[in-house]
């Protein structure tokens, strides 16, 4: 058997071989060994030390830190907002702050927007959650915020 007609006869199963464990990969029915289906943080309740150099970036409107799976943030009014880092899609814990259309929280894995009220943006964009994100109370008392349920 010639070389092209060997290659040509294993075409179809040699494809099958290399596409299915990708086709698998990107299944949403399967869980993803890093990471997705992280559970939402309950029983939130922990201070933040402005003043302390860690938090720095939280003196600056659109900067913000990330703690117990809750991303802190200044927004670009000056408040301090709270949301899981946890995103409603599916579970992962990559949602970060944005200062872009005034600023919004996303999901830096299926890229899934929400509002700072957890509201979700919808887009014709795959991967966008009608689940709201979870918004924390916060509370600034001199350098100390509190971020609470």
């Amino acid at each position: 058997m010639e070389r092209k007609q060997f290659l040509k006869s294993l075409g179809a199963s040699a494809a099958f071989a290399i596409a299915f464990p990708c086709l698998h990969a990107c299944s949403t029915d399967s869980e993803d060994e890093d990471g997705g289906n992280v559970p939402v943080p309950t029983g939130v309740d922990f201070t933040i030390d402005l003043s302390a150099p860690e938090n720095a970036k939280l003196a600056e409107k659109g900067g913000f830190v990330l703690r117990n799976l809750v991303v802190v943030v200044q927004n670009l009014e000056g408040e301090y907002v709270a949301a899981s880092q946890v995103c409603s899609h599916q579970g992962y814990e990559e949602v970060l702050f944005a200062d872009v259309d005034g600023g919004i929280f996303y999901c830096d894995v299926h890229g899934s927007r929400f509002e700072q009220d957890g509201t979700p943006i919808y887009e014709k964009v795959e991967g966008v959650t009608s689940k709201p994100l979870k918004i924390f109370k916060t509370e600034l008392n001199d350098n100390m915020l509190r971020v609470f349920e």
